[in-house]
C-alpha cells in the first residue's frame, strides 16, 4: 500500500489541526472535559458532511459549529449542575508546561476564572471565551451565538466587565502560586494547623466536590481557621498515610492529594499576595481520570 493510501482525507486533516482548539473552547464553555469531548465529536458529526469547497474559513467554521454545540449542551449540563450534590466544580484537567507559558491561555482555564464564568449566562460566557480567551472577530463569533457584531459588541462588554470584578487584581505568577502550595502541602502532610493558617488569607474561601460519591463539604468553608481545620481533620479521620505532591493542572501548579496509596483529590488554589484566597478540592472519582493521565493536554 502506498503511502497516499494512507494520507488523512482534507475534512480528517482540518479537524485533526484544530482538535485542541476546540476542545478548549468547548472546555471553556462547559467546564468539563467529558463533555468538551462529546461536543467534539458532534461537531466531527457535522463537519464530515460539509461542502468544504463552499467554506472559505475553515477554523472560523469549526469553532461555530463547536460553539452551537457547546451552547446546545449548556442546557444539559445546568440541569446536571442543579441536582448536583453539594458544590460544583470543573473537571481538573492535567495540562502540559507550554500552556503555563501562555498566560492568557492559563488563566482563562484556572479554576478560579471558570468558577467565575459560570456566573455568566450561556451566551455571555461564549462570547467572552471566543473574544476575551482566542480574539475571534465580532462577526465570526455572531454567527457562532446568532447576534449580530453589534449585539455581541455589548455582550462582550458585559461579561468582560462583570468577570474582571470577580477575578484577582493582578496576575500572580506560577513562581508565586508554587511558593504558596509549598507551604500548603508542607503543613498538610505535617498536619501543621499554624503552618496552615499562614499561608491561607483571612478571607479563604474553600469548595470541596465530592459529588455525592465522596465526602466533601456541601457548602463553602468561610475563613483560613476554619479552613485549616477542614483540611486537617478531613484527611486526619481516614488514618491513612498521606502523600501531597505537586502538579500542574488547568494551566498552573495544583496538589495531587494520595491516601494509602490511592488518589484522593486534586487541590488547585488562587493565590493574591502571596497567599491562598480561594482552595477548590476536587474528590469526585468521575472527575479524576484526566488529573493523572499519561499525557499532559496541550489546549491550542
Amino acid at each position: 500500500m502506498s503511502d497516499g493510501d494512507h494520507a488523512a482525507d482534507p475534512a480528517t486533516e482540518t479537524f485533526v489541526a484544530h482538535r485542541n482548539l476546540l476542545f478548549t473552547v468547548a472546555y471553556e464553555m462547559l467546564g468539563s472535559a467529558a463533555d468538551a469531548e462529546d461536543v467534539l465529536q458532534e461537531t466531527w458529526l457535522r463537519w464530515v458532511q460539509v461542502d468544504l469547497a463552499q467554506v472559505r474559513d475553515r477554523r472560523a467554521y469549526l469553532v461555530r459549529i463547536t460553539t452551537r454545540q457547546s451552547l446546545n449542551r449548556l442546557r444539559t449540563v445546568k440541569r446536571r449542575k442543579e441536582a448536583y450534590v453539594g458544590p460544583w466544580l470543573p473537571e481538573p484537567l492535567l495540562t502540559a508546561p507550554d500552556v503555563a507559558e501562555d498566560v492568557e491561555l492559563a488563566e482563562s482555564v484556572s479554576m478560579a476564572l471558570l468558577l467565575v464564568l459560570e456566573t455568566l449566562s450561556p451566551t455571555e460566557r461564549a462570547v467572552f471565551v471566543l473574544r476575551e480567551v482566542f480574539d475571534v472577530g465580532y462577526d465570526e463569533i455572531a454567527a457562532a451565538v446568532d447576534k449580530s457584531p453589534a449585539a455581541v459588541r455589548q455582550i462582550a462588554h458585559r461579561a468582560r466587565r462583570h468577570v474582571d470584578a470577580r477575578r484577582p487584581r493582578r496576575m500572580v505568577s506560577p513562581s508565586e502560586t508554587r511558593a504558596a502550595l509549598e507551604s500548603f502541602r508542607r503543613a498538610l502532610e505535617s498536619g501543621d494547623l499554624q503552618g496552615l493558617l499562614d499561608v491561607l488569607a483571612p478571607e479563604v474561601v474553600l469548595l470541596s466536590d465530592g459529588g455525592g460519591i465522596k465526602q466533601a463539604a456541601v457548602r463553602p468553608v468561610n475563613g483560613a481557621d476554619k479552613v485549616a481545620r477542614f483540611m486537617l481533620g478531613g484527611l486526619g479521620r481516614n488514618r491513612l498515610p498521606i502523600t501531597v505532591g505537586p502538579t500542574v493542572v488547568n494551566g498552573g501548579p495544583a496538589l495531587v492529594v494520595h491516601l494509602d496509596g490511592g488518589l484522593d483529590g486534586v487541590l488547585a488554589v488562587r493565590v493574591e499576595d502571596a497567599r491562598i484566597t480561594g482552595v477548590y478540592y476536587v474528590r469526585n472519582p468521575e472527575k479524576l481520570s484526566r488529573a493523572e493521565a499519561e499525557t499532559p493536554l496541550t489546549l491550542r
